[in-house]
């Protein structure tokens, strides 16, 4: 793998030397390590693992710069041909985002710190992967920045065994007593209190010293923190070593390190490198520490800006030999099982590996019922070209069931254009909802405006859909709409077949549920069907505004009854909520009083109802394909559209349709000035002949 880490400066800090420590690693191993950052110390270091580093003014917030540094880090993504851009930092994390975007690579950061709600902070949470060091920081990011759980990873910091040594913990009473702190001096790592504990300790051990080892990137804050160990007479006990690379050194001096911080941390590198040195930590129980520290098993924990709690744990120490020398060994076992450099390593890569080989899909196909069911076949394919991917589905809220236990995806993305993503709005807060998804690839099976905007506002770097006009710029790997006589599954495999995923079936399914199965024996039951009786399913109608699809309700009850006289067959009207009213009315008009499930199912307790008929009769609509789904035969009445173009596939099926009588078919009209006279002109006995061969059949 070629690996770039980007980071505002290789200065000393923990975030800096784990970056280094991880390009070694990679470096030695056979992948190739690039670092960018604006310099500092550790660059050398770098540079002698064979790693390469560029330096680029990476860490300045302003806008110019950031929209400069993009273009940048692009080329240099493309001249050492990265793989993966992993950023460690906020500024930094804005630039490797966009320059993946440009470039099509992975990008995935890790968050360091407890961040304050702001722009710049939101950036670190749009890794397609985002690696945390401990639970706190995983519920601060999931919490306070939306990031879903499935792409958060946690992997605790790491210690370099090898340079970190154990020696066991031996005080002598002659020697001094030294406690010390390892951190940058900011106001939010508690160097005030830690001074203030150590002024209460300086009169009660005789031989104190205490160590502050860190850079202070305000001079003002450093002078602060200095005047108060002078006014507090710790001038002499008190050491500003300043930013030492030396830390393993600096911890063998110390009796105790103190972990003073204020707010909560990310994790606490110092702490588990005190820990793998033997040296005895008292830590204020915030954030990250509590996952490294088991109080009075690995360490001592103490209230947060309560400098005398902080000392009272100390004096413990200081008075018992024997518990330090417990925690001391109990600690150093810890590190050694979970917070080595080794295993940090060996899961980052476990992360670049899957970010590589798990690509997240997004599907689009927002339409009604029937597409959606006509869509499976796709979904089949794309899972078979991926089969390690995370696949997920935008469909709208009426046709959401119909992906209940699909095993070709991994989820539903539900989308409600009749309520809260009505209008311009409403897109933009459903964008927003798909851009925390870090989709890498959008196949738009639905080719409008909507979905064209939604599939650009994902922000995905592939995003493949037809070339109509609609908006389609948007997408970056068009087809054009030339072949517009393909049958509907035809006309979406083109799409699939631009990126470079073969179809093979086109066979729709569905899964309903034994609770499905069950509701629809119990409409039957109650409706006095005898299990040897034929039942016929009929669909009153397509569509309340397409009335040119619909057989005429005199005929439908016609076929009623003379299915009733010559069969002894029950008929089970079918339809939506809306069509209750009409199946009521063709009721009326039949003497046999056919069942009414119109508006009693759902979508897949449908499906299990239309699995129990002999046939099921249907004009051009969702049903026909519900039909198909579960193997049912069916009878398709067509007349203002194309069956070529809309028939579902089935090889027990037979369409009636009188398009050839008329000049005018397929019109594509919901309403007609003849009359509806192509679907007037299909007769109740050429439907009674065509069902004949199925009903007989199903009672061998």
């Amino acid at each position: 793998m070629n690996i770039l880490q980007i980071l505002p400066s290789l200065g000393i800090g923990g975030v800096e030397t784990g970056a280094v420590d991880l390009a070694r690693y990679l470096s030695g191993h056979g992948h190739k390590a690039i670092v960018v950052s604006g310099g500092g110390k550790l660059v050398k270091e770098l540079e002698a693992a064979n790693c390469r580093h560029y330096k680029l003014p990476v860490g300045r917030k302003s806008a110019f710069s950031i929209i400069r540094m993009v273009y940048a880090l692009g080329d240099i993504i493309r001249r050492e041909d990265i793989d993966i851009v992993h950023a460690r930092s906020r500024v930094p994390a804005i630039i490797a985002y966009f320059a993946c975007k440009m470039t099509g690579r992975t990008f995935i950061t890790t968050a360091h710190g407890y961040y304050g709600k702001h722009l710049f902070s939101d950036a670190m949470g749009w890794g397609k992967y985002v690696i945390v060091a401990s639970n706190i920081m995983a519920k601060h990011m999931v919490h306070d920045f939306g990031v879903p759980h499935s792409r958060i990873r946690l992997i605790p910091r790491g210690v370099d065994l090898d340079r970190f040594t154990y020696e066991p913990y031996i005080r002598s009473e002659a020697e001094e007593f030294v406690v010390g702190i390892v951190s940058r001096i900011t106001p939010l790592k508690g160097h005030a209190d830690f001074i203030k504990a150590v002024a209460i300790l300086n009169r009660k051990i005789p031989k104190l010293k205490a160590i502050i080892v860190g850079s202070a990137p305000k001079d003002k804050y450093r002078e602060d923190v200095e005047l108060l160990s002078r006014r507090l007479g710790l001038s002499r006990t008190i050491e500003f070593a300043g930013a030492r690379h030396d830390i393993p050194e600096m911890l063998k001096k110390m009796d105790v390190l103190i972990c003073a911080t204020t707010t909560p941390e990310a994790f606490g590198r110092s702490i588990i490198e005190a820990q793998a040195s033997g040296v005895p930590v008292v830590s204020t129980a915030v954030g990250g520490v509590v996952d490294i520290i088991e109080d009075r098993k690995t360490g001592l924990l103490c209230a947060s800006e309560d400098p005398r709690d902080m000392a009272d744990k100390v004096m413990e120490l200081y008075n018992g030999q024997a518990l330090c020398s417990s925690l001391a060994s109990e600690a150093r076992r810890k590190v050694e099982a979970s917070y080595n450099l080794g295993l940090m390593i060996k899961r980052t890569l476990a992360v670049y590996e899957e970010a590589l080989k798990v690509k997240n899909i997004l599907v689009i196909k927002i339409s009604a019922i029937g597409d959606v069911i006509l869509s499976v076949p796709s979904l089949k394919a794309i899972r078979g070209k991926f089969p390690e991917a995370n696949i997920k589905v935008l469909v709208g809220v009426r046709a959401r069931e119909v992906l209940d236990r699909c095993p070709y995806i991994n989820d539903r993305i539900v989308c409600d254009f009749g309520g809260k993503h009505k209008g311009f709005r409403g897109l933009w807060r459903l964008s927003r909802e798909l851009g925390p998804e870090c989709f890498d690839i959008v196949i738009d099976l639905q080719n409008n405006r909507s979905s064209h905007l939604l599939a650009f506002l994902s922000m995905a770097h592939d995003r493949y859909g037809y070339d109509n006009g609609k908006l389609s710029f948007l997408l970056n790997r068009g087809i054009r709409d030339d072949a517009p006589y393909l049958d509907p599954l035809e006309h979406q495999f083109r799409v699939l077949k631009v990126a470079g995923i073969k179809p093979h079936e086109k066979t729709l399914e569905l899964w309903p549920s034994s609770l499905d199965d069950d509701n629809a024996g119990k409409l039957l039951a109650d409706n006095w069907v005898k299990p040897s009786q034929p039942i016929v399913g009929v669909n009153v109608r397509a569509s309340e505004r397409w009335f040119t699809k619909n057989w005429p309700a005199a005929h439908i009850a016609e076929l009623c009854d003379r299915l009733a006289k010559d069969y002894g067959a029950r008929v089970v009207l079918t339809g939506t909520s809306g069509d209750a009213e009409y199946a009521e009315h063709i009721s009326r008009l039949s003497k046999s009083k056919p069942i009414i499930a119109a508006g009693k199912t759902t979508v897949l307790e449908l499906a299990s109802l239309i699995k129990r008929f002999r046939v099921y009769l249907t004009p051009d609509s969702a049903p026909m394909h519900i039909a198909s789904s579960m193997r049912s035969p069916f009878i398709a009445l067509f007349g203002p559209t194309d069956p070529a173009r809309h028939l579902a596939p089935s090889n027990e099926c037979m369409v009636i349709c009188k398009a050839a009588d008329f000049d005018c078919s397929p019109c594509y009209g919901p309403t007609c000035k003849k009359k509806i006279t192509c679907m007037k002109k299909i007769t109740v006995d050429e439907v009674i002949s065509s069902m004949k061969s199925f009903i007989e059949k199903g009672a061998n």
